[in-house]
């Protein structure tokens, strides 16, 4: 560890593995530098990614849900369900957020003609303009924010992240089904 940070500048990351190794040798604590980091970093990435979104009037739980409708494809609609999970929130949060959406005119329930007991959620048209507007906004913010890395560098923190990404994700799989079973 030693080697790698003294090719590079020392982050508040580093000054807290020191301590720790003062103060608990006996503690292997190089996982806690890439966690550490990957915290810091979603910290300060959502600050910028909320500044981004305060300029068309929105928090970031507004436009991800905004944008999940819009990825959909016309007619911009989803379940419940199928919001809430790809979301990752419970339903009662879902029907919270929703509400508030509803009351700003951004979606609106529909009838699923698949299933006259349910509603779909869709986005009407002025929260499809929004989230188109938004969305240009976000990806040029986005992009800003990630500027400062060479290109390599960026593909091989994408790679490394993305490896990172599927073994969580095959993790809680496990977890899930184990509390499941």
């Amino acid at each position: 560890m030693k080697d790698q940070s003294s090719q590079r500048q020392r982050d508040a990351v580093d000054v807290i593995l020191e301590q720790w190794q003062k103060e608990r040798p006996d503690l292997d604590v190089s996982a806690m530098g890439p966690i550490g980091r990957i915290k810091r970093c979603t910290a300060l990435l959502e600050r910028r990614l909320e500044s981004g979104f305060a300029k068309f009037d929105l928090n970031l739980w507004e436009f991800d849900m905004l944008a999940t409708l819009r990825r959909a494809g016309a007619p911009y609609r989803l379940s419940p369900t199928e919001l809430f999970s790809a979301l990752m929130v419970t339903s009662g949060t879902m029907t919270h957020r929703l509400k508030r959406l509803e009351t700003r005119n951004l979606v609106e329930r529909a009838p699923n003609e698949q299933d006259a007991r349910s509603t779909l959620v869709q986005l009407t048209p002025e929260g499809l303009t929004l989230i188109d507007r938004a969305v240009e906004g976000h990806v040029e913010n986005e992009r800003l924010m990630l500027s400062a890395l060479p290109a390599d560098v960026l593909a091989g923190l994408d790679a490394h992240l993305s490896v990172l990404l599927q073994a969580l994700e095959t993790a809680a799989e496990r977890s899930e089904s184990t509390q499941a079973g």
